[in-house]
């Protein structure tokens, strides 16, 4: 994989800042060629995980740290991680189970939006150490379509 552009974001733990991150991936990811549904899509994973650092990993304290990378490969791959240095998760494969919250006030369904709309998802934590999210998915081409 040869990557094409990249971009890293870093910003604070505010929820006004989730519609400021799924904003620039979306805008980022648009240089794929994407339909508009494609781009909604993305925009709806990384405000999952975003939110997810914020509510989860750092317990709504407003003033740490979230960083995004998104990078585009030459063969229409987008990879997206969001990081947090919040409390971690001890168990990741119990975390991703549909409906299942550490707040029994939340649906739990972050990890499975974000699973459904990517086609690899990777979750990597350690308690006490914070959270990454690695999200991939490669576009087909629509430009044969723009023709039919």
């Amino acid at each position: 994989m040869s990557i094409k552009n990249y971009v890293r974001l870093e910003f604070q733990s505010l929820p006004e800042n989730v519609s400021f991150a799924r904003s620039c991936v979306g805008s980022f990811a648009s240089q794929i060629d994407c339909t508009l549904e494609e781009i909604e899509e993305i925009k709806l994973v990384v405000s999952e995980a975003v939110s997810n650092s914020i509510i989860h990993g750092y317990d709504n304290r407003t003033n740490e740290k979230i960083f995004v990378m998104v990078t585009i490969a030459d063969d229409r791959c987008l990879e997206i991680m969001v990081e947090d240095r919040g409390k971690g998760i001890a168990d990741v494969k119990q975390a991703m189970e549909p409906t299942y919250s550490s707040d029994e006030t939340r649906m739990g369904l972050g990890f499975t939006f974000m699973k459904s709309f990517m086609d690899d998802m990777e979750v990597i934590s350690s308690p006490g150490e914070g959270t990454i999210v690695k999200m991939r998915r490669t576009f087909m081409s629509h430009e044969k379509e723009a023709y039919a």
